[in-house]
């Protein structure tokens, strides 16, 4: 019976592992085929288009990838670290200390958290081109030092992880606030610090909201906005094989990022399970 269970188990988890993959593989196959052939319908097995598809993308001169992909990574990176770090910052504030409105200041964190971006999205627009600030990178990587969401993450890890008596400790031996943030708090939050990088970085990385209402430059795009170029093309420039080619290569940084941070987001539930 135990062995019955077991292989269910098991069996369950490769279906619903296959099944999560099985898009990637759909696009790796597109990826590789012509136009014709993904029109016919899928195919488990790869074309011979995948070099002609990603010469056609690279070198298509309405189709400014490097530059996009430049962009995108500035944008995303940029992000996560203002995110990271203040975001952090703040938590590491309202947990380590104690003052008037501490509860206030945590709830209305909260319920900005609760506001979606379109509700503010025309104020903010208005306000980027007051500020001439539009066909630029700051309105997105300025603003992401206050995330709501982050914060909520960090200072909830804070509080099953950090204790108060550490801080105290750094005090004691002459560190001020910033060295014992910076160099005893921040390690302590590698594995949260990691889980957010990914989050933010996937979503910085596919956002595309935002990004079109503000970047009308063609110079600035990023690689959403130019996947929706590409698949909004006419019909005798349109290529599919060229947008899953697109995509793939798209996706790819987001892959990279997932598998360089995850031994950290392992290394902290193995912490935790232990702790437990």
């Amino acid at each position: 019976m135990i062995k019955l269970r077991r292989f269910l188990s098991y069996a369950t988890l490769i279906f619903l592992v296959l099944l999560c993959l099985f898009p990637f593989f759909v696009l790796l196959m597109n990826a590789t085929r012509a136009h014709a052939e993904v029109l016919r319908g899928f195919s488990f097995f790869p074309g011979a288009s995948m070099v002609n598809n990603f010469r056609n993308v690279i070198e298509n001169p309405n189709m400014p990838v490097i530059r996009a992909t430049i962009n995108s990574f500035i944008l995303a990176i940029g992000t996560v670290l203002m995110v990271l770090y203040f975001s952090t910052l703040t938590a590491f504030g309202i947990h380590a200390y104690n003052f008037k409105l501490k509860k206030f200041a945590f709830v209305f964190i909260l319920l900005i958290m609760m506001l979606p971006v379109q509700l503010s999205a025309l104020g903010f627009i208005r306000l980027v081109e007051t500020m001439n600030l539009r066909n630029s990178f700051i309105p997105f990587i300025i603003p992401a030092a206050a995330s709501p969401v982050t914060f909520f993450f960090m200072i909830q890890y804070m509080k099953s992880t950090l204790s108060v008596e550490i801080i105290e400790a750094a005090r004691i031996d002459g560190s001020n606030e910033f060295m014992t943030f910076n160099r005893i708090v921040l390690p302590l939050m590698k594995p949260a610090l990691a889980v957010q990088a990914i989050f933010t970085f996937v979503g910085t990385w596919n956002s595309f909201f935002m990004p079109a209402l503000l970047l009308d430059d063609p110079d600035m795009h990023t690689l959403p906005i130019l996947i929706s170029r590409l698949r909004g093309a006419d019909f005798l420039n349109f290529d599919l094989g060229q947008v899953y080619m697109l995509i793939g290569l798209s996706i790819l940084p987001v892959v990279v990022v997932y598998l360089i941070l995850s031994k950290y987001i392992v290394a902290g539930v193995s912490l935790g399970g232990v702790k437990g």
